[in-house]
């Protein structure tokens, strides 16, 4: 047993880790927060860390013992970059901590920069941080979230928000043709798989996870069955992808005012290019649903059914 620490512990996919954590009982858990607060999880005390300095970091992960720091951390800016590279170095600085998961969850960065989300660049360059030191480090790549159709009617932490299927407004917008393959992953199931992670003796730099494969097709094939009609489809070409453009799906209309239209399609039409690029297809070799078959993963099929007699 050893003590590990989730950076952004206090929600989202971070929230799900460190209950999944507690559940184990294998590791004492601490949750690392930019401010001291009430634990959402019963025992599991609420670390302030100051991110801008890295002594004080380093202090903390000493002082408490910290062995491996997980980070959850959503790195979307220079900001959040930069704190997570100050966490980085402050973990290299204690005497305590061997190991390092960085906050790259969901789908490798493509090959050519021009079709970077800002994000790559902060989070590839903790990952260049991560290769100066002695830590054993690695991040995990588990595909798109698969909370994100079953939410109202599934347990889950994550803020819906719509991509190529809208289950609740029966409508679609699929990137390309619909034929490419992407991996798709319940969050209590990539939480399964980090903790299952903590055990593995040494580290590959990126460890893969899934918990269903299947294309925009079938996928929707499936929807259309479990809801009881057909939906709205749209295809969106590569040419529009690339453009920043994307079918508008009415789930999204409510979010626009906290996320620009313009922003989210430009985001999200990146993200149409990586389904068309295969990047959401992961490698299942050497994965850690190979590694660890015990691990029974969340259906594709099983989520969606949530939705039956809605």
């Amino acid at each position: 047993m050893v003590t590990v620490a989730v950076a952004g512990g206090s929600g989202n996919l971070g929230l799900t880790i460190v209950e999944a954590l507690k559940k184990s009982q294998k590791h004492k858990v601490i949750i690392l927060a930019r401010k001291e607060s009430k634990s959402p999880v019963p025992d599991v005390p609420v670390l302030a860390a100051d991110y801008a300095n890295v002594e004080s970091l380093a202090r903390l992960l000493e002082d408490n013992n910290i062995h491996t720091v997980i980070s959850a951390m959503s790195v979307r800016g220079p900001e959040e970059g930069a704190s997570e590279i100050n966490l980085v170095k402050a973990a290299a600085k204690s005497a305590a901590t061997k190991r390092f998961i960085a906050s790259e969850y969901g789908t490798l960065a493509p090959a050519d920069k021009k079709y970077w989300l800002p994000q790559h660049e902060f989070r590839l360059s903790v990952i260049a941080e991560l290769k100066k030191t002695d830590l054993d480090w690695t991040r995990i790549h588990n595909g798109y979230f698969l909370d994100y159709f079953g939410i109202p009617h599934i347990e889950s932490h994550m803020t819906p928000v719509a991509f190529g299927v809208d289950m609740a407004n029966k409508a679609a917008a699929i990137p390309g043709t619909g034929n490419d393959v992407l991996a798709f992953t319940y969050t209590k199931d990539v939480a399964k798989f980090v903790v299952a992670a903590l055990d593995l003796p040494k580290w590959d730099e990126a460890l893969y996870c899934y918990g269903d494969k299947t294309t925009w097709n079938e996928f929707l094939s499936i929807a259309e069955e479990v809801r009881g009609s057909k939906f709205t489809v749209a295809y969106d070409s590569p040419e529009k992808l690339e453009k920043g453009e994307i079918t508008d799906l009415p789930f999204n209309e409510a979010i626009y005012p906290f996320f620009p239209k313009p922003m989210f399609q430009q985001y999200f039409g990146r993200f149409g290019l990586y389904v068309t690029q295969g990047l959401f297809d992961l490698p299942e070799e050497e994965s850690l649903n190979k590694k660890f078959p015990d691990i029974k993963t969340t259906t594709v099929r099983e989520v969606l059914s949530a939705w039956a007699g809605k």
